[in-house]
Formats: structure tokens, sequence, C-alpha cells
């Protein structure tokens, strides 16, 4: 990203210096759909972040400029409504929650650019909610903390873009450090930093580009499947609240015998949240091969017992399984489209990316973008 460009962009639209931050989209190891189950994920930051350039107003209004979709959009603090502009609501949800726990803030001119890319699962939308929360925080000397930040952020993406999602996509934006993952407990909200050492490997980002219909209405359906299994659970155990303290034998004995459907989506979360503890311990033993072999027992029960997979994404995922350099893979994020993840030979990277993108297209006639990313730093100033 040219920061000199997007200094002058700003200058020339709000005619101001503006100060400049920038947050990473993220990656997830593992831990697919157990944050909103209190369970465990493994989330990294990326070297592709939002980037915004912010400066205060001596006003109440608030100046938007979106680079991408080439459009303003002006509001104001007295009266935060959200927009018909999809990109908007992002920046206004933020301001609105940071208002509504009682900050002063004045009004602010922002121009938004970035290098996530747009749909592809790598959580652009937690970027920016996060971006702006570090933006409005810092211009204004609030002393939100880190964690507060991400949990603006994400009540901002529940109330003003109607996606009720877990915390990890906004945890990692904000918390995310070069050379690491990071293991977040989504009940208590303890993490530790995990080193993320790829001797001879790297994180390869395969694109479908794709995103079918069903994505939130089934990211929805899942999440109250997964409430009405730990229901039953509980009529026999009062203390159990969510699928973090359920067992396989207790879905087999109260939740098998009433609905297979919702025992084989609850028993995957179980099963991954173990994962990604075995996840960990990989990692910290320097265990690459056992890490992949765990990503492609995920990416089978995303796509079999979860069913938020697609055939784009399992195309992709059976392409790479027997691909020499290849260690693991599987789909990444809600479902239905976006990236699979992959852990590939350096070496191996380019031919891998040239066969798998003839061979994509082939099948679909669809073009398939891919990304060979690494770890990067949270929410931060950008300079």
């Amino acid at each position: 990203m040219d920061l000199q460009l997007l200094k002058s962009s700003f200058r020339n639209i709000f005619n101001t210096e503006p100060v400049l931050v920038k947050s990473p989209g993220r990656i997830n190891i593992i831990g697919e759909h157990t944050d909103y189950n209190d369970g465990f994920v493994m989330p990294a930051a990326i070297n592709k972040a939002i980037y915004v350039a912010v400066s205060k107003r001596d006003d109440h209004e608030i100046h938007l400029y979106s680079e991408s979709y080439q459009q303003k959009h002006v509001s104001s603090l007295d009266n935060i409504e959200k927009s018909e502009k999809g990109w908007a609501n992002y920046i206004l949800g933020v301001a609105d929650q940071i208002k509504k726990r009682g900050y002063n803030f004045t009004g602010f001119n922002l121009y938004l650019d970035g290098n996530v890319p747009l749909g592809a699962g790598l959580s652009s939308s937690a970027a920016l909610e996060c971006a702006t929360a570090f933006a409005l925080n810092h211009l204004n000397g609030l002393g939100i903390s880190q964690m507060d930040l991400a949990l603006i952020s994400q009540k901002a993406e529940h109330e003003f873009a109607g996606v009720n999602c877990g915390i990890m996509d906004q945890f990692a934006s904000v918390f995310g450090k070069k050379n690491h993952a990071v293991m977040l407990d989504c009940r208590s909200m303890k993490y530790v930093y995990i080193p993320l050492n790829l001797e001879g490997y790297k994180l390869v980002l395969l694109n479908t580009n794709v995103k079918h219909s069903l994505a939130d209405s089934a990211y929805n359906k899942r999440r109250l499947q997964c409430e009405q299994g730990v229901a039953w659970v509980k009529a026999h155990f009062p203390k159990i609240n969510s699928l973090r303290d359920v067992s396989v034998g207790m879905l087999d004995e109260f939740v098998k015998p009433k609905d297979l459907d919702i025992y084989q989506k609850c028993r995957f979360v179980v099963e991954e949240i173990e994962r990604v503890v075995k996840a960990a311990d990989q990692l910290a033993n320097g265990d690459l091969v056992a890490l992949g072999e765990l990503m492609f027992a995920t990416h089978e029960g995303l796509s079999t017992n979860y069913e938020v997979s697609c055939k784009e994404l399992d195309f992709l995922v059976n392409f790479v399984k027997d691909f020499d350099g290849v260690l693991g893979a599987r789909m990444m994020g809600g479902g239905f489209g976006g990236c699979t993840i992959n852990i590939v030979r350096d070496e191996r990277i380019d031919v891998l990316i040239e066969q798998v993108k003839i061979s994509y297209k082939k099948e679909f006639n669809l073009d398939l973008d891919a990304y060979v990313v690494e770890t990067g730093n949270g929410s931060e100033l950008a300079v």
C-alpha cells in the first residue's frame, strides 16, 4: 500500500492532514465454527490490511470516502443511522458503539482503502471495523483497551451489518502478532501466542471466487442447531451452557436419538474444539505434518458433517491432497465459498498454483486467485 498516495488522496478530498491506521485481515489455522460455541480458535493476522486515513472535524459530522467503491457518505454523530452503502455501515456501527459506551469524541473524516481481497473470507469487514475503532480511540485519546476495541467492532457487525459473528475475526485483527498464531479461548477470552515456524513452507490461500447465497442463512441455522443440541444435554446436565463442555458420549445419549442432523452438527464442533487443542501442541513441537493432517480432518468434518462447504472448496482440497509438498488444506471461514488455506513447501508453490488454476478453470469455468500470505501485526499506526 502506497501510504503517500493514501495521504494525498485524503488531502485532495478533505483538505487536511490525516493520521494513518492499518488493521489486518486474518486467516484461521484451525478451529472453524467453534468461536460461537465457547471453544478455541487459532487465527493469525496476515500481511494484507485495511488502511484508513482519518482526521478530526470541528463539528459532529462524519464524512466517509471509499476508494474501492468511489463513494462518499455523510452522516452525523447526533443521529447515526444505517446506510444503504454496505461498506459505510462497518464504520458507522463502530462510531455508534463507542458513542453508546459513553465516550465523547468529535466528528471525523475517514478515507478507506486496503489490499485485503474482498469476499475472500479474510475478514476485510472486521479489519475495517477494527481500523476505525483504533483510529477513533487514538485520535480522541479515549483510552479504550485492545479487548474492548475488538468487542466494540464485533457488536458493530451484529447491529449495523446484521451478521451475528463470533469474536475471532475482530480479535485476530486487533491482537495479531507477526510470526505467531493466537490460541484464543472464546469463553474466557484468555489467549496465548504460539510461534508459527513454517521453515521451508508457506501459507497459500486459494480463492474460489464464489460465494453461494446459502452462506448467511446456513450460518444462522448452524448456530440454532448448536443451541438446540446444548439445550437437550442441559436438560440432564444443568451446568452445561455450550458445546465446549459437551462430550461425544453426551451427544450419543441425549441428542442422537432426537435428531441425527443436529447430532452431526454438534459432534463436528465438539471434535473441532479437540482438534484445536491438539494443533496447539503440534505447533509448539514444530510438527507441521501432524498439523496438516488435522487440517484435512477439519475439512472433512466441515464438508460432510457440518455441511458448510461447496463443490468448489471440496475440489480444491481434493486436488492438493496427494500433491507433493502440501502438508494440509481445508476450507476456511463461514463456508459456501471463499478460500482454502494450504501449507505448501516453498519450491512447490509456483507449480501448484499453475496446475490448480488450470484444473479449476476446466472444472468450473472460473478463475482462481492465489495469495501467498505471511503473518503480520494487529491494528497499529501505519508509518
